[in-house]
């Protein structure tokens, strides 16, 4: 079909440039606004469910369970790629936060996906059709799924936030979200603005999928011949001969082949001689790399043979000659020797040997650990089934399982920083045995132990002075996803000595501390869920965020400790010593401080609802603007503690005393303290339904400028 010319005048094209100009900026600015509302959309479906599930996971009253796994799964989808910080276990949440917070996740993709059907079928979405903005295929009808997706899914977010990815994954600025996020929206505005073609100025996503943006005002259902208003006012050029473009010339990839053949062939035939040629040489790489590993396995196996033959007991060889080929036998590297060492450790009895023994077992390095752990198991179920009057054979077993623990000992001390990933699940660490019998004591102070697997291992008594259960990971930063973490849930470190070490964000459910000694530790994010902390020494301890559900601390030293923003819902605190301690923000609902000192102690702002502070110490600690909503302060010492801003609807006052003993509240009718003294730690106090107030209690807080319906 012949191509139509159209004559244009210079006088028509510049009488109608500047509506044609002012059109294009108007649909501009609706498809900007519908993209917008179309974004608005998604994201306000996903963030009302999930505020709305924050707020009831804040609330004391509800029962809590753990999240939902897709949520955890989600969670951390999400968080290896953009390098977030993964707190490892399952949270406990709030019944009704589980399913507000599944219902986040998936309406924002229902939405989404809904909008993309719209915009197959009608060419339009719901804010796409309010602004009167439609997309068509080339034909002028609705584009379809197939090309909605690749418009929508490829070229609108994926190749911009990918090169926006790459741009900063590999920055100084790495791990920022927030030069990401910049950089995402960057790419997105400068996709969105379009590129040069052929027939003007259209975006990368319409290009891909061989749509247009046009005007719904003007189009109608009879014409539709042009790609958009861009391309309606490209086509009229000042005294230049125009083609109007024809629908049924459009290029395809269908039509170029049957365009250029020979250049088809020739394509085909040159992939299909790489993917061979590829596929030979790697075959032979392969079959290459099995035949050395077979020959080396070989090789291993008579080597292991001669050595063994060595060690036999009525070989004839010396102590020097077994104690070499030992050694080689931990050179080899081989499965069989290691099992072989392993098993010799503990059925040897001449001391020179075993100490060669544990030498060879070091030199094999981590890979001996799970041969080794094997053993312990099996040495302690023996020790086990050896009754107590068996002191002699009780002692033997014992001694076997002290040379395993001290070569595991060993191995971590020698190999530190290289052995994350090394699992050391239900091994026996720690000390055990009857009274009177030799005990291990695993000392592995100043060692790099991050990422190690010590769940449910007995670490008792075990001494980690200013070792690290933590580290960086690959990528060389602090709290990203790849950093190699410790697992210390279920593990038994009774009176073990963590003094200064670093178990930041280390997982420690339900994991026996008690009477162990934490001094200055870093606990910063560490997951104590139902953890035993009974006696244990706390000291200026950083517990930041650190999740300490239902613990038991019982009898715990907190001084100078900081736990702010910390999560100690219906933790047991009974006779804990925490003076000075930060615990502002921190969740403290249902928690138990009966007996407590926390004189000076740091409670701004910090939920204390329902909690027990009966007859504890609470002389100068701060509790501005904290939530005491039925907290029992039955014969607490609020002498000197600043209320300023609480919330104490509900809460019980009897016997709690609020002023300094030696002053008599009665006088303050008589005489109004000066500023700054303790006169003003209840100014602005809502006392109006607080419980159980008496007659002097009254008479303070209303000389001191608190709020009771009963002041004058």
């Amino acid at each position: 079909m012949t191509t139509p010319i159209v004559r244009r005048s210079t006088n028509q094209s510049s009488q109608s440039k500047e509506p044609e100009r002012a059109k294009s900026l108007l649909l501009a600015g609706r498809r900007f606004a519908a993209w917008a509302a179309e974004i608005t959309l998604v994201v306000t479906s996903g963030l009302i469910p999930f505020g709305i599930g924050v707020y009831a996971n804040s609330r004391s009253d509800l029962n809590r369970v753990p999240l939902n796994p897709v949520l955890v799964v989600t969670q951390r989808a999400i968080a290896r790629p953009l390098a977030l910080p993964m707190s490892y276990g399952i949270p406990n949440v709030a019944w009704p936060t589980n399913i507000l917070w599944t219902i986040a996740l998936l309406a924002p993709v229902t939405l989404s996906w809904w909008q993309l059907y719209l915009l197959a079928k009608t060419g339009s979405t719901i804010p796409k059709r309010w602004l009167k903005v439609r997309v068509v295929n080339e034909q002028g009808t609705p584009p379809g799924l197939g090309a909605v997706v690749i418009r929508e899914g490829v070229g609108r977010w994926t190749v911009p936030i990918s090169i926006a990815y790459l741009l900063w994954r590999y920055s100084f600025a790495f791990p920022n979200l927030g030069l990401f996020t910049f950089l995402s929206l960057l790419m997105i505005v400068g996709e969105g603005i379009g590129l040069p073609s052929r027939r003007g100025r259209r975006a990368l996503h319409d290009q891909l999928a061989s749509t247009y943006t046009i005007d719904g005002l003007l189009a109608s259902n009879k014409q539709v011949q042009s790609a958009d208003a861009n391309d309606q006012a490209e086509e009229w050029q000042e005294g230049e001969e125009l083609a109007v473009p024809q629908t049924n010339q459009s290029p395809n990839l269908w039509r170029r082949i049957q365009q250029n053949p020979n250049l088809t062939l020739f394509g085909v035939g040159l992939t299909s001689m790489t993917a061979v040629l590829a596929t030979l040489i790697g075959t032979q790489v392969y079959i290459q790399i099995q035949q050395s590993q077979r020959a080396t396995k070989q090789i291993n196996s008579q080597q292991f043979l001669e050595l063994r033959n060595q060690l036999n007991s009525n070989s004839g060889a010396s102590n020097e000659q077994r104690q070499s080929a030992i050694l080689a036998m931990g050179g080899l590297n081989d499965p069989e020797s290691i099992k072989f060492l392993a098993n010799l450790l503990v059925s040897e009895t001449n001391p020179s040997l075993l100490d060669t023994i544990q030498q060879a077992l070091t030199t094999v390095g981590p890979q001996a650990i799970p041969e080794l752990k094997n053993k312990n198991q099996f040495l302690v179920s023996e020790l086990e089934s050896v009754g107590s009057t068996a002191t002699q054979e009780r002692e033997l077993r014992q001694g076997r399982l002290q040379r395993n623990q001290g070569t595991i000992n060993k191995i971590l001390s020698v190999y530190s920083g290289k052995i994350e990933g090394v699992d050391l699940s239900r091994t026996q660490l720690g000390q055990s045995g009857t009274p009177g019998s030799s005990f291990f004591n695993l000392v592995l102070d100043n060692v790099d132990l991050s990422g190690v697997k010590l769940k449910s291992a007995n670490l008792n008594q075990a001494s980690f002075k200013g070792s690290r259960f933590r580290g960086v990971g690959e990528d060389g930063r602090w709290d990203t996803y790849d950093d190699a973490i410790a697992d210390l849930s279920q593990a038994q470190l009774q009176q073990a000595n963590l003094t200064d070490a670093n178990l930041s964000r280390v997982l420690m459910s339900r994991t026996d501390l008690s009477r162990a000694t934490l001094n200055r530790a870093n606990l910063s994010n560490a997951r104590l869920f139902d953890a035993k902390l009974n006696s244990t020494q706390l000291v200026g301890a950083d517990l930041r965020n650190a999740v300490l559900e239902r613990a038991s601390l019982t009898g715990a030293d907190l001084g100078d400790a900081n736990l702010n923003e910390a999560n100690l819902y219906a933790a047991r605190l009974g006779r804990v010593s925490a003076i000075g301690t930060q615990l502002s923000f921190a969740n403290l609902t249902n928690t138990d401080w009966q007996g407590a000192d926390l004189s000076g102690a740091y409670l701004d702002r910090a939920n204390l609802s329902n909690a027990n502070l009966s007859a504890t110490r609470l002389a100068g600690a701060v509790l501005r603007s904290a939530q005491m909503e039925n907290v029992n302060l039955q014969n607490a010492d609020l002498s000197q503690a600043d209320l300023r801003g609480a919330n104490v609807a509900g809460a019980d006052f009897k016997g709690a005393i609020l002023a300094p003993i030696k002053q008599d509240p009665a006088d303050q009718f008589v005489e109004t303290p000066d500023l700054g003294s303790v006169s003003a730690v209840v100014q602005g106090v809502d006392f109006s339904q607080a419980k159980n107030l008496d007659a002097k209690q009254l008479a303070y807080i209303c000389t001191q400028g608190g709020i009771h319906p009963r002041c004058p």
